[in-house]
């Protein structure tokens, strides 16, 4: 007499309900990878190197960026000073790491104006960086709209970042408006662009 076979135990992905072996076909498979490490390493062999060389990475990462010349015998590490001969002292809140291991650095606190000329008549002044001082744009560009009597938007730029287009050629009296309006931003910090160059509004 034949043996009665045994029931096939399947495992499922608790992200997207399928099968383990077929999460790959699934379109949230990047989501389901940590689950599928955790719980079914031995499926998908590749992914689970990826995760231990990924969180070597992440370990070797913090080593460095932790300051290690302030020791207190004195012994500081090589190259922990920095070309101006000053120890370097980098501020984590001020250092964003970019694709490839590239540092962006925190961006210069500055209101830039410029003023677009469109159809050789209509004239729109772009307002860019207030954002940086904190400045909500919906609520400063309501504000322009309303000083101005005239229509001002939250737009994305060519540069993905958003900034408010004003209506008509405002930049004559924009700048007290700013200053006045929000005191956080000084004069100082405010730019217009003429011919291509940034000139000081101050």
């Amino acid at each position: 007499m034949a043996e009665k076979p045994l029931p096939v135990r399947v495992l499922y992905c608790q992200i997207c309900s399928m099968p383990a072996e077929y999460c790959e076909f699934s379109p949230d498979f990047e989501k389901c990878k940590p689950w599928l490490v955790e719980n079914a390493p031995d499926v998908y062999p590749d992914i689970t190197k990826e995760a231990s060389e990924r969180e070597l990475e992440k370990a070797a990462e913090k080593l460095q960026s932790t300051n290690i010349s302030g020791t207190s015998s004195g012994v500081g590490v090589v190259g922990s000073v920095d070309s101006a001969g000053g120890p370097s002292t980098p501020k984590p809140e001020e250092i964003k790491r970019l694709p490839g291991g590239k540092i962006k650095k925190k961006e210069k606190q500055e209101v830039v104006i410029e003023k677009i000329v469109r159809n050789k008549r209509k004239c729109v002044t772009v307002v860019k960086g207030l954002e940086l001082f904190g400045i909500k744009l919906s609520d400063a560009s309501k504000k322009l709209g309303k000083r101005f009597a005239t229509g001002a938007s939250v737009v994305k730029g060519p540069t993905e970042k958003e900034q408010i287009d004003v209506q008509g050629d405002i930049s004559f009296d924009i700048v007290e408006f700013i200053t006045d309006s929000w005191p956080g931003v000084p004069e100082t910090a405010i730019f217009f662009i003429e011919d291509g160059r940034k000139v000081p509004a101050a």
